[in-house]
């Protein structure tokens, strides 16, 4: 089955489909605080989840990364805002040293098309 891959450069592709399954790159936001970090980093992943024919109704899978487990309340307050309450994916979440210092969280998505 063909493998459709949206938004790549050398590197890594943003977005990698095959059949129904759709497989997001790590998202990260910009700005200085946790909060506007995740904010920007969902409004990406559902860009691209809709760029991918889906949105976050589909999700299946969220892996979280966050630089310091002490801003897991203050990125929960935004992602519970966000999130489907009907749909919520299976997530997992946890403290890992991202790519820069100035990353404080990065999301990864793993959804179907509607």
């Amino acid at each position: 089955m063909a493998i459709t891959r949206l938004e790549k450069s050398g590197r890594m592709s943003q977005v990698s489909i095959q059949g129904d399954m759709i497989y997001l790159a790590g998202q990260v936001g910009q700005g200085s605080s946790i909060t506007t970090q995740t904010l920007d980093a969902l409004s990406e992943a559902e860009r691209l989840l809709t760029l991918a024919g889906s949105d976050k109704s589909h999700m299946l899978s969220a892996t979280i990364w966050l630089a310091s487990m002490d801003d897991f309340e203050a990125m929960n307050v935004v992602w519970d805002a966000w999130i489907d309450p009907a749909n919520p994916p299976a997530r997992a979440c946890g403290e890992v040293r991202l790519a820069t210092p100035e990353y404080l969280v990065e999301f990864i998505f793993v959804a179907v098309k509607k």
